[in-house]
């Protein structure tokens, strides 16, 4: 398949090397990034152990499924160049390493396409209350996270078969769409949404306001604007001819971002008590299991003990 995997890649030494020159720039971000994936597979395993399955936590828990099955990808990924860059020598064939690429690009589209969904949805209960609060379909996060879902395969299946085909040109234009796609309609309906968001936490009645989720909605998508986005616009320009930065680096910033959004939950949410599974479990239900019905009624002591308190 005739693509360019979104992964380090170090240069293999030709047969008559005698010396193995390492490049220990490579290793040493290949190295962090194979940190940093461990930690977020252990904050995304967190999160799908411990927040209940509810319609007002669909997005998230996909979120976080999509965000683990990134990192799971990546590992394997990055230990094995960084084994490569360290022994000088091939360690898998090739062919392993480029069937890596659809699952990293399936789980990396996936968790664009959610999280645009959940800005817009977000959005949507602010400047709705109405409508969102007495009309919005229980089951209708479920569906639109089956859509997304299918959406994602279909792309990625549609390009590797366009791949597979050995025509350059085919798998060349299906890579240009696919990322002209997340820069140019998800990207921007994220920025909007989450534009509208910050100025209604910022700006808006105490009623209205949707506190912590409106935080943790607009800092993952500010985090996946600065760290995620960077590896569709470089692959982009690549697919184009042009090369900003190495791959490492926006690989790196994508396994950052998919790694963060955990930290910033339990950080958001978080109580003061000694760390431990109760204590993460309370984090993650005050921002995302409290109706925001409880603001709007605040001045009811009945409400305020309807969810457990840190």
């Amino acid at each position: 398949m005739e693509v360019t995997t979104v992964s380090p890649s170090p240069a293999s030494p030709t047969e008559g090397d005698d010396l193995c020159d390492i490049d220990v720039t490579h290793g040493a971000i290949d190295s962090v990034t194979l940190l940093i994936c461990l930690c977020g597979l252990a904050g995304n395993g967190a999160v799908l152990c411990l927040l209940q399955r509810t319609p007002t936590t669909c997005y998230i828990i996909n979120l976080a499924f999509a965000n683990f099955s990134f990192l799971h990808f990546a590992v394997p990924s990055t230990l094995l160049y960084l084994l490569e860059e360290l022994s000088c020598s091939t360690v898998v064939p090739l062919v392993f390493m480029r069937a890596l690429f659809p699952l990293l690009l399936f789980s990396y589209n996936l968790g664009l396409y959610l999280l645009t969904a959940i800005s817009i949805d977000r959005c949507t209960s602010i400047l709705c209350p109405l409508w969102y609060h007495c009309r919005h379909p229980q089951r209708l996060s479920w569906v639109v996270c089956a859509l997304l879902w299918a959406l994602s395969i279909t792309v990625i299946v549609t390009m590797t078969a366009l791949c597979l085909t050995r025509e350059h040109d085919h798998c060349q234009v299906s890579l240009i769409t696919m990322y002209a796609v997340n820069l140019f309609i998800f990207a921007p309906a994220m920025v909007i949404s989450s534009i509208i968001l910050l100025i209604k936490v910022k700006y808006g009645s105490q009623q209205q306001r949707p506190k912590r989720l409106g935080i943790v909605i607009f800092l993952v998508v500010l985090f996946c604007l600065l760290f995620a986005l960077p590896l569709s616009l470089f692959n982009f320009l690549q697919q184009l001819g042009y090369t900003v930065v190495p791959s490492q680096v926006v690989f790196l910033l994508a396994c950052i971002h998919s790694s963060i959004n955990p930290f910033i939950y339990f950080l958001v949410g978080r109580c003061w008590r000694p760390c431990s599974v109760r204590s993460l479990q309370l984090s993650l239900q005050r921002v995302f299991e409290q109706p925001e019905e409880n603001t709007a009624h605040s001045d009811d002591p009945a409400m305020d003990t309807a969810f457990p308190t840190c």
